[in-house]
């Protein structure tokens, strides 16, 4: 039962995140496995993957409504990160769970520092293939390799590097999250990890609930105080991953 509760309140923690911010929650979806239901890193990061996939379709919904989803841009900026999140998502499984864990906890710490960076202003401007086909690339990396949706990096990269607004960003983020995780999930099928569908299911209907709160919170609250919040919690869970894998 403690397990169910402790599911339940993470699981819509990390989709107000999703919903709110387009990304940056699905981080916290890991450790919050790891510490709280006592996953294994390898088993919390495949369940990051389906958490992150059907949360971030919820989200994407209602953004998509609302005309911030730029459908063509997230499409291409998926593609060049889906062979990559495919390959990185096969390899995740034979790591060892303390090299996971200090990982996890590097892209943890750096979603942080991202969140507390002042936002870019997304002023429109060429856009340079490579870079673009870069920046999706590394992203699928990320999300096959440690179960998480990169939001915190898709985000900037749309706005800094395809010069999409803030408000677009977070939409087609949400897009590019959804395939990425998709694809990473798909190359973990065969991997044997076992999931406990009664911990996984609740935690993710919790977290499907709470995008759509998310959404609706970061409609009344100023971004940067929402994106504060987060990025704190982010850094004392990157801290706290960091000092039990290597001590």
């Amino acid at each position: 039962m403690t397990a169910l509760i402790l599911a339940l309140v993470a699981g819509g923690v990390i989709g107000l995140a999703l919903g709110g911010l387009g990304g940056g929650g699905s981080v916290l979806a890991v450790p919050a496995l790891i510490y709280l239901v006592h996953f294994t890193p390898a088993q919390a990061t495949t369940a990051g993957l389906v958490i992150v996939s059907l949360t971030s379709v919820t989200a994407l919904v209602g953004h998509a409504r609302d005309g911030n989803v730029v459908w063509r841009t997230g499409l291409l900026f998926a593609a060049a990160g889906i062979v990559p999140a495919v390959i990185a998502g096969a390899a995740a499984g034979r790591l060892p769970d303390a090299l996971l864990t200090v990982a996890f906890a590097a892209v943890a710490a750096l979603a942080a520092v991202r969140m507390l960076r002042p936002a870019n202003t997304g002023l429109p401007g060429p856009v340079d293939p490579r870079k673009a086909g870069a920046a999706g690339a590394g992203l699928g990396t990320v999300t096959g390799f440690l179960g998480v949706g990169g939001g915190f990096l898709a985000v900037p990269a749309l706005v800094g590097v395809l010069g999409l607004p803030m408000r677009r960003a977070v939409g087609t983020s949400l897009l590019v999250i959804t395939i990425n995780s998709m694809a990473a999930l798909t190359a973990r099928a065969g991997s044997g990890a076992h999931l406990d569908w009664a911990v996984v299911a609740p935690f993710t209907a919790a977290a499907v609930l709470g995008a759509w709160d998310g959404k609706r919170l970061a409609q009344r609250l100023k971004g940067r105080t929402l994106q504060r919040v987060f990025a704190y919690a982010l850094l004392a869970v990157a801290a706290l991953m960091l000092v039990d894998a290597l001590f």
